[in-house]
């Protein structure tokens, strides 16, 4: 019986979870936005005791911060600090890409062939939490095989910090990212073409950035209620 609690709990808290992290990610609860806690429980008709923890689960991902007197919030990373991950993003992946043998590819080359298959599973997909979640496992999938540990654990740390840029800047009319572009990547460095491959790199990179709408206006009142509204 008490494992059947702690599941059920789980799953309620991980809903709750899923709600808040969903209307983060479609920019309806904009970045500095508070989150009431009395709201999200009367929207999502959830326990408080969940959303407490849901919540501070988000706290511990960097999508929300908790403040004393304040109380929970979106995060709330600053445009120029949206430029400066991209900016590291572009040096460290460089490198990476860099370190990267036709010897390497062909060691890899199941662990590749999966990853490309998930890609385009999700990107033919509704789910843009899978499809953000794979198309970000690639680059992390190249710092890991690159040899670098070093390289790799820079990467780590600004992906966790790209993703929550992504989810609260991006546009919502274009795709965080192109597998075809993933590919293109591979396809040079398989090859033995490092330095085609670094430009496409950085090219991709760039393009991401671009998507960012990193001049938006934050300031907008918004209402969490509708904003927590299934869509």
């Amino acid at each position: 019986m008490a494992e059947k609690t702690v599941t059920a709990k789980q799953q309620e808290v991980q809903r709750i979870v899923d709600a808040l992290a969903k209307a983060i990610a479609q920019h309806r609860l904009p970045p500095g936005m508070r989150l009431i806690e009395a709201q999200i429980v009367e929207s999502l008709q959830a326990n408080r005791n969940h959303v407490q923890v849901a919540l501070q689960r988000l706290a511990m991902q960097k999508i929300v911060t908790i403040e004393p007197n304040r109380g929970a919030l979106v995060a709330q990373p600053s445009a120029q600090e949206a430029r400066d991950v991209f900016a590291a993003r572009r040096a460290v992946e460089r490198a990476i890409v860099e370190a990267i043998t036709p010897a390497i590819m062909q060691q890899h080359a199941e662990r590749i062939a999966t990853q490309m298959t998930k890609e385009r599973a999700a990107t033919s997909s509704s789910d843009r939490r899978a499809i953000v979640r794979e198309l970000s496992e690639f680059h992390c999938m190249l710092g890991e095989i690159c040899g670098n540990a070093v390289l790799h654990d820079i990467l780590d740390n600004l992906m966790v910090r790209s993703s929550l840029i992504v989810a609260l800047y991006q546009r919502n009319d274009v795709p965080s990212c192109a597998s075809d572009e993933h590919q293109q990547v591979l396809d040079a460095l398989a090859a033995g073409q490092r330095e085609q491959a670094v430009e496409l790199m950085i090219e991709h990179l760039d393009e991401l950035e671009g998507q960012l709408a990193l001049h938006q206006e934050q300031n907008a009142e918004v209402n969490l209620r509708e904003a927590l509204a299934e869509r």
